[in-house]
């Protein structure tokens, strides 16, 4: 039986988490890479609006400083030490153009909230939801979209802007994450939702 899951769509002030958006992912040349240019034009796009509307914007790395940082998820998928700080793997893809106030999230896990302090910069920004893009829909977004939902988020993945190497598991994770943990978009269904938050605060302020 399915689970009767309300949608809870964006607040007044969301953040665009953009997980491992990195060279290492988005380049096939690299063993954990995978030709995802639909991807990256669909983050493009959405970081187009944020910034835009200056809304926050995190961005998120993998990078590993000594070997035994991670060890057993190293140990599971050893493509992942060539994640090491003067890799070029490690840098956010440059066609999504990152600034420099966007903060650059490190992290070690697949979640972006696990032993980062992502948490206390969202709190400290009064981001009240999280809108997740990024690779690999299975992995590191599956994770931080269920962290952030236990972290009192609520939480859109939008469909066109996440990617996953294996096609089913792409869309098996979409839909696990939309019947418990998240409402998932299209790019344009969370832009559109953009456009009518700002229409309505612009009413409540007369």
């Amino acid at each position: 039986m399915d689970l009767d899951s309300t949608d809870i769509g964006i607040g007044s002030r969301p953040a665009l988490v953009v997980v491992d958006m990195i060279l290492g992912f988005t380049d096939p040349a690299c063993a954990l890479g995978s030709h995802c240019p639909d991807v990256i034009a669909a983050n493009r796009r959405l970081l187009d609006v944020f910034r835009e509307r200056k809304l926050p914007i995190f961005f998120t790395t993998v990078v590993y400083h000594y070997p035994d940082q991670a060890r057993v998820f190293r140990e599971r998928v050893k493509a992942l030490n060539v994640l090491t700080p003067e890799s070029a793997w490690i840098k956010i893809d440059p066609a999504l153009a990152r600034r420099a106030d966007e903060v650059l999230i490190e992290k070690q896990w697949a979640s972006a909230f696990h032993k980062t302090d992502l948490d206390a910069r969202l709190r400290s920004a009064n981001v009240d939801s999280l809108v997740v893009t990024g690779l690999t829909t299975s992995g590191c977004v599956r994770a931080t979209a269920v962290d952030g939902l236990q972290y009192d988020y609520s939480v859109v993945v939008v469909k066109d802007a996440v990617g996953d190497r294996n096609e089913e598991a792409h869309k098996a994770n979409l839909f696990d994450l939309q019947a418990k943990y998240a409402d998932v978009q299209s790019c344009s269904e969370l832009i559109a939702s953009l456009e009518k938050g700002t229409a309505r605060l612009k009413g409540q302020d007369g």
